[in-house]
C-alpha cells in the first residue's frame, strides 16, 4: 500500500529556508506525479508545488520564486526546498502522488502521511 513519510520542518524565523524531504512507497515512484500541499490551521489543506514523472515543475502563485520542487527517482524521494519563507507559509506540509493529467493538482492517493510542521516566525 501507499506509504509516504514527510520530514525536515522546523522552526524558522522570516526570511529564512528549509528543505523538506518525502519518501515514498507502494507504487512506481518514477511513473508518477508528485506534489507537496499544506495544510495551515483551521484551513483547507491546497496544493503548492507539483513535478511531473519528466521533472516538469509547477507552482501555487504565492509561493513561486521562493519554492523549488525536485525528485530523486533512485530514492524514492521527492523534496521541497523552501527560501525566503514568510510566516503565512506555516503550515503542516504533506506529500502526494499526484492524479494524472497535465499539472493536475489533485491528490492520487486518499493516504496521506504524518506531515511535517513548517512554522515560520516574523
Amino acid at each position: 500500500q501507499v506509504q509516504l513519510v514527510e520530514s525536515g520542518g522546523g522552526l524558522v524565523q522570516a526570511g529564512g529556508s528549509l528543505r523538506l524531504s518525502c519518501a515514498a512507497s507502494g507504487r512506481t515512484f518514477s511513473s508518477y506525479a508528485m506534489g507537496w500541499f499544506r495544510q495551515a490551521p483551521g484551513k483547507e489543506r491546497e496544493f503548492v508545488a507539483g513535478i511531473s514523472w519528466t521533472g516538469g515543475t509547477y507552482y501555487k502563485d504565492s509561493v513561486k520564486g521562493r519554492f523549488t520542487i525536485s525528485r530523486d527517482n533512485a530514492k524514492n524521494t521527492v523534496y521541497l526546498q523552501m527560501s525566503s519563507l514568510k510566516p503565512e507559509d506555516t503550515a503542516v506540509y504533506y506529500c502526494n502522488f499526484l492524479r494524472a493529467g497535465y499539472r493536475n493538482t489533485v491528490a492520487g492517493s486518499d493516504y496521506w502521511g504524518q506531515g511535517t510542521q513548517v512554522t515560520v516566525s516574523s
